[in-house]
């Protein structure tokens, strides 16, 4: 097994914080979700999760109107500049202070950060520009008297609109013009929440967060202003400079560019010169505002809700559309300058925290920070392009389908969510629960998969029909704390947490069958055995014993098995010989399971790694010895073993020897409790650790930063802390090739590194790339075969195969050893998810089952899993578009035939107007006519009776 995992995809979070932004063609729309950004493909229905990770969640994304470069801003002011293309970071800046929002220019060769009330104008690194040197300070300008909330440029970009808390709105130019001074607007009485420029003018519309909307009209076409040279002589309050660096490059450090932010009061224009008092004033500067009209957007919300607010805006200039969102979870649609509304609706009872238009105008993405949701909403067809919520709680378990292709997620929210792998979008939603989830188990044919909860109550859920069809109870009410299936899928086991028992139902008929007693404790987890002749089950409770039963028999049947500790998780070979048990003393035991003896025992718990919290008053050392593993998993061949717990790192581990093999680690987002190991001594004060201090804020209605105490999973009060970073649930794909984690930032999938690994099997001197395509050309494909497969090429192995005929297949097949045979199976496997040679390869992958896939069979079970979930992948793909084109063939062929029916009785009606001379020829040709018509149409009947009759067992 190899061990070049590393992290892909980021599922079951959608949306944290901060703004979207549209890719410049509108088919993508990227998020920020945590410390990652998640780029969600829509016309391709697939996501994907950048490698980019930053120290703390991110507030602000700002993408470059190419879509080459992104720059992303963290919390804490770190900005970094992320290439699009590579998707790595560039360049990483450290401003002052947070960042209210960030804004690109509209050709690409400015963007604007809001600092506080400070604006700062960098130069966009690029061809455009012409300069290469990332943050290079252009202009500064002070906002207001408050922060700032909203940037905005011109078509132009020219000029930029600047809102702000103080319900002002300023006008700044970032080149000089003859003809223009800076002109601050007001008029709103609360802050604003938004301003934008009109297409192709310098007109404006400002939106206030009580929801007034104005309109401002402009002197000058962006046509009329003239640039002029600067010169120091006739501004004379422009005369000190930014300071440069000391090669003169216009680059600023970090620290110049604090010092610019500190003196910019003596560098902003005095308030008293932007007013117009005079007709004389108003000719020498002839740019200026006018108001041309008030409206009161928040009367529809309002009149339900008297504190609602206007939380989002945003506008489209080319057409013309306003969207406004309240705190209600509300949004409407405006069309300006009429202020006409298009459109209402309500997505949820939660405030939007922001919305955002495409290039085109046609889509619109919302998102709630509250419960995590986003969505793409086509306005003019009224349709959903997406619509994605991750669980509003966190994650405690998953369970991966029998071909690896779907995985199940259960939450304390009460919901289960089926993931598409290939997709990473969440298809199907169950809410039949009333608590939180404890455990999910799919079923091995993939039908159906069952949850236990803290309500009581054990559910089935149909995959295929999306329902709850079963609902297992048990006589008195208890919580579950797990459930296992069966290998058949006909037993479903469940054991209490409050009750000490295990319960056993029938899936056919929902009836109790067993009420298993013997532990003494809560029944922690439970496992049936993977193989297809045993009905044995394993138990591990908190009573430190792990029981083994046989389900067909007898409850009093068992063997108990000491633990020396509370069993926190088991877990059972592939093999179906051996059991992990994991236990509160932080090892893993290896137990045989027909002997009832201990194989093995990895000690693990300094491996795991411990974090200190911020509220600790012990020290992280100290926190470590009382670490354990909560959940393991073996791997698809059984040697290695997964774990992870209360700690950021999972740990792989060889069985047999008992060693550590890799350790990652989920995250590094400092916005998560736990992951440092010493608390910083600015922290710390005379009085103790400063986080036990409760910090209340006068504006946020006395909310305080500090949790409840003995709250670990979530603090329902309104105080506000920090989650605690923890991994809950550990699970491999069925095919081996990567695995997920289920954590505080979400459901994290690590797969085997694709990229360039030179990993030769069974390797010679005479085994060369030169050598392998010296014997294709020779045309000895058996050979090249086996050479090709010994360098583990993929692209030499896929030459190999393409270039061999297609009727040598069969025989070549039979002529390779098991293990030739075996690896050629999974390198088709990896060449059906993108080749579109698909009848070829489905060939090969017959030919190599057919004479290789005896009782006694080489392949593992691994490859073969694989292969089905790479051919179940192409048959939903084809599935769509061969059911499109038989549709659409039968509505030519019915067009076409009553084509050729009118074409007929034009016919008919033609020779009827004939001269009357031919009479009696016309009577017998029509007479002939009619009975060769009246014999077409009866075989039409026939035609349309059979297609009925085929469309009818189609559809049956």
């Amino acid at each position: 097994m190899k061990f070049s995992f590393k992290f892909t995809n980021l599922m079951g979070t959608i949306y944290r914080n901060g703004n979207l932004a549209f890719s410049p063609d509108g088919n993508s729309v990227i998020s920020p979700v945590g410390n990652r950004i998640t780029v969600y493909d829509l016309k391709n229905n697939k996501s994907r999760t950048l490698s980019v990770e930053s120290r703390y969640n991110y507030t602000n994304i700002a993408l470059s109107p190419d879509g080459s470069l992104l720059i992303a801003v963290n919390e804490r002011g770190e900005a970094q500049l992320i290439s699009m293309i590579s998707c790595t970071v560039i360049h990483s800046h450290k401003f002052k202070s947070g960042v209210q929002c960030i804004v690109f220019s509209p050709d690409g060769a400015y963007f604007a950060v809001a600092q506080g009330n400070v604006v700062l104008i960098f130069c966009a690194p690029g061809e455009i520009t012409g300069e290469y040197n990332p943050f290079v300070l252009k202009r500064h300008f002070i906002g207001g008297y408050d922060d700032v909330t909203w940037l905005d440029w011109s078509p132009d970009s020219s000029l930029l609109a600047i809102g702000c808390r103080d319900s002002s709105t300023k006008i700044c130019a970032v080149k000089f013009f003859k003809n223009f001074r800076t002109t601050s607007l007001s008029g709103h009485t609360d802050a604003i929440v938004a301003c934008f420029f009109e297409a192709n003018s310098l007109h404006l519309n400002t939106v206030s967060r009580n929801g007034q909307l104005c309109l401002w009209e402009c002197s000058l076409a962006p046509s009329d202003l003239t640039e002029k040279t600067r010169n120091e002589n006739a501004e004379p309050q422009r005369k000190k400079k930014p300071p440069t660096t000391a090669a003169g490059s216009g680059n600023e450090s970090e620290d110049d560019v604090d010092n610019v932010i500190e003196k910019t009061d003596t560098l902003a224009v005095p308030d008293d010169e932007n007013e117009i008092k005079d007709e004389s004033v108003r000719k020498a500067h002839p740019f200026f505002y006018k108001k041309l009209a008030r409206h009161y957007l928040a009367n529809e919300p309002r009149k339900e809700h008297r504190d609602a607010l206007l939380t989002a805006a945003n506008y489209n200039p080319r057409t013309k559309v306003m969207v406004v969102a309240f705190s209600t979870g509300a949004f409407y649609l405006y069309e300006l300058p009429d202020v006409n509304m298009i459109h209402s609706l309500s997505i949820s009872d939660y405030p939007i925290s922001t919305a955002l238009f495409n290039s085109t105008g046609d889509w619109l993405a919302l998102a709630s920070r509250e419960i995590g949701q986003l969505l793409v909403w086509e306005w003019q067809s009224e349709q959903y392009i997406m619509k994605q919520q991750g669980h509003s709680s966190e994650m405690t378990c998953i369970a991966y389908s029998s071909d690896g292709q779907y995985i199940a997620t259960g939450g304390e929210d009460s919901k289960v969510k089926l993931w598409n792998t290939q997709s990473s979008f969440c298809f199907v939603t169950f809410s039949e629960h009333t608590s939180g989830v404890t455990d999910v188990q799919f079923s091995r044919n993939k039908k159906f998969l069952v949850s236990s909860s803290l309500d009581g109550t054990v559910r089935a859920f149909d995959i295929t029909r999306y329902r709850n069809f079963r609902t297992f109870t048990s006589p008195t009410p208890a919580q579950f704390a797990s459930v296992a299936l069966d290998y058949s899928g006909e037993l479903v086991v469940a054991g209490g947490q409050d009750v000490y028992e295990i319960f056993l139902w029938s899936v056919k008929t929902g009836k109790l069958l067993e009420v298993i007693s013997g532990h003494e404790g809560p029944v922690s987890s439970l496992a049936f055995s993977p193989s297809a002749i045993s009905s044995t089950l394993v138990s591990g409770s908190w009573d430190k014993t792990v029981k083994i039963w046989n389900c067909l028999e007898s409850n009093s049947e068992h063997e108990s098995i000491d633990a020396l500790a509370d069993v926190t998780s088991v877990a059972f070979n592939p093999n179906g010989e051996e059991v992990a048990v994991a236990t509160l003393s932080g090892n893993i035991i290896i137990f045989d399971v027909k002997s009832a003896t201990q194989v093995n025992t990895i000690e693990g718990r300094y491996d795991l790694g411990s974090g200190r919290l911020e509220t600790d008053i012990i020290t992280a050392k100290k926190n470590a010895e009382a670490n354990y593993f909560s959940t393991i998993e073996y791997s698809a061949d059984g040697e290695c073993l997964l774990a992870a717990g209360k700690s950021p790192n999972i740990c792989i581990y060889h069985v047999r020897e008992a060693i550590l093999l890799k350790k990652f680690e989920i995250t590094k987002n400092q916005s998560l409790d736990g992951l440092n190991e010493f608390i910083s001594r600015k922290h710390m004060s005379d009085f103790g650790n400063m986080a036990l201090i409760e910090q209340r804020e006068e504006l946020e209605g006395g909310k305080v930063a500090v949790r409840l105490p003995g709250v670990r999973k979530g603090d329902m009060s309104a105080r506000r802390f920090q989650p605690e970073v923890r991994v809950f649930c550990v699970r491999f794909s069925p095919t081996g090739q990567a695995f997920a984690a289920a954590g505080t930032e979400g459901l994290c999938i690590y797969a085997l590194d694709k990229g360039v690994v030179f990993d030769p099997f069974d390797l010679s001197l005479e085994v060369t790339p030169k050598a392998t395509h010296e014997a294709l050309n020779n045309r000895e494909y058996t050979k090249a075969l086996i050479m090709s497969l010994k360098l583990n090429d993929p692209n030499l192995i896929a030459l190999v195969l393409e270039r061999i005929p297609y009727k040598d297949i069969e025989l070549i097949c039979a002529d390779l050893s098991n293990d030739f045979a075996h690896r050629l199976l999974q390198n088709l496997a990896r060449m059906l998810q993108s080749s579109p040679h698909i009848e070829f390869y489905l060939q090969w992958c017959c030919c190599l089952l057919t004479s290789h896939g005896n009782r006694d069979s080489a392949f593992q079970n691994p490859a073969l899993l694989a292969l089905h979930e790479s051919i179940s992948r192409k048959y939903e793909m084809l599935n769509k578009i061969c059911d499109f084109n038989k549709y659409t063939l039968r509505v030519l062929l019915d067009t076409a035939r009553e084509r050729e029916n009118s074409n007929q009785t034009n016919g008919d009606k033609t020779a009827m107007d004939e001269s009357d001379s031919d009479s009696e020829m016309l009577l017998i040709r029509t007479q002939d006519e009619g009975s060769l018509k009246l014999q077409f149409s009866d075989e039409n009947e026939d035609d349309s009776d059979e297609d009925d009759v085929s469309e009818n067992e189609d559809a049956n």
